[in-house]
């Protein structure tokens, strides 16, 4: 089944603003503030520094925000809200970490090209830096980098966030 929600892909490094981008971006889909809007948030309070980090997110959120916490069943957690507003994934990066690498990332392209409500994913960049000195760091590393390549062909529209400031990448521009 084809579907007709909108899908856009925020990337970028470490602190670099893509959260907020994605944020601007689901509240502009959802039609304003207002609109309703699901974060789906991945991420694990493992430890006092990624609860502190979880914390400032829900802190800039704000109200107006439904959570659902799904640190491994993505698309069961998209596939359950499709259809009640935009969904905010933050962050597939993580995802992907708590699947050990190894997440279904053509079963997760499905969902999203059959979704009726558009959804924002927030993925991190990783493969700017050096080649990683170990075995498994290069092969999550590539996981990583193939993930978001599926993941860009089926959006229609990515974002790079770089130091605050929004780069569209998709659709590009026609320099003609």
């Amino acid at each position: 089944m084809q579907g007709t929600g909108h899908i856009a892909l925020v990337t970028g490094g470490a602190r670099s603003g893509k959260s907020a981008l994605a944020e601007r971006l689901a509240a502009k889909l959802a039609g304003g503030p207002d609109g309703a809007r699901i974060y789906i948030a991945t991420a694990q309070p493992l430890d006092g520094e990624m609860a502190a980090r979880i914390a400032l997110h829900r802190k800039r959120r704000q109200d107006g925000w439904r959570t659902i916490e799904e640190p491994r069943d993505l698309t069961g957690a998209l596939l359950g809200s499709d259809g009640q507003g935009v969904r905010l994934v933050d962050c597939l990066t993580l995802w992907l970490a708590n699947m050990d690498g190894r997440a279904d990332v053509a079963g997760l392209c499905d969902c999203l090209a059959a979704q009726r409500s558009p959804v924002v994913l927030v993925t991190n960049e990783l493969g700017l830096g050096i080649v990683p000195a170990d075995r498994e760091t290069r092969r999550f590393r590539d996981a990583h980098g193939w993930m978001n390549q599926a993941l860009a062909a089926v959006a229609d529209e990515v974002w790079m966030s770089v130091s605050g400031l929004p780069l569209r990448l998709k659709p590009e521009r026609n320099i003609a």
